[in-house]
């Protein structure tokens, strides 16, 4: 018998080195890269839906409002910087979120190239189905929101000493169409709200039929909480109940 050597077998005192996978780049790591910066875009969220709401009382209190976060982190930091700084944050954080959803939805997409041909249909929730035309109308809004009422490059009045009148005159009866932009927007991002607290529940052990429930239920209410909290702004002005 004619014995041949295995070359792929390491002889004595060779080294063997195995490429491995980062940690953050591992589904565990995506996923938890997607928490963390979900998390902080939510808590980012419900702070601005609040400060929104101060509209409602008076245009000395929102205008008060508006300049004390451009001089929050002063003397230590020049009046503004906190916002850009908490700006620059936020978009890391949006970036990571995307990235990893994306690579994790290719990963997914790749484990099953295979597509049976009596495969059932899975029916997933409206919003699970929309997260990329949502994910698109969210981007746009948040770069002309900043050009609106942050540069006030796209505002009429474009003030800012006068955030109110800003608000105002971005929302009048004859702009109507950004009162829509802004409202297809925020619906889009009740929908992906909704999507994502379900999943974070589910994770956090919710996997029972009863804990589903409770589950979609808590997410639906949270996601239409925030969704009419930002809603309220631009109808009022649209309306004449904030002038």
């Amino acid at each position: 018998m004619h014995w041949t050597p295995d070359r792929s077998a390491p002889s004595v005192g060779q080294v063997v080195i195995t490429k491995t996978r980062s940690p953050i780049r591992s589904n565990v790591g995506l996923k938890a890269v997607m928490a963390v910066t979900g998390i902080l875009l939510v808590l980012f969220l419900i702070a601005h839906m609040l400060g929104n709401l101060k509209i409602f009382t008076g245009a000395e209190a929102f205008n008060h409002y508006a300049h004390w976060l451009r001089d929050l982190g002063t003397p230590l930091l020049a009046a503004g910087w906190y916002l850009w700084i908490q700006r620059g944050v936020l978009l890391i954080a949006l970036v990571a979120h995307i990235v990893a959803a994306t690579v994790l939805a290719r990963r997914s997409r790749a484990a099953r190239p295979v597509k049976y041909a009596h495969r059932t249909k899975v029916q997933g929730s409206y919003a699970a189905r929309t997260m990329r035309w949502g994910g698109v109308i969210i981007g746009l809004f948040v770069i002309y929101h900043i050009l609106d009422l942050t540069t006030g490059h796209l505002n009429p009045v474009g003030d800012p000493t006068r955030p109110q009148a800003n608000v105002v005159a971005d929302f009048a009866p004859e702009r109507w169409y950004v009162t829509l932009f802004y409202a297809l927007a925020v619906i889009a991002l009740g929908f992906h709200l909704r999507h994502g607290a379900f999943s974070a529940f589910r994770s956090l052990g919710q996997q029972t039929p009863r804990g589903e429930r409770r589950a979609r239920a808590a997410a639906l209410v949270f996601a239409v909480g925030l969704t009419v909290g930002y809603l309220v702004v631009p109808f009022a002005v649209l309306t004449g109940l904030v002038s």
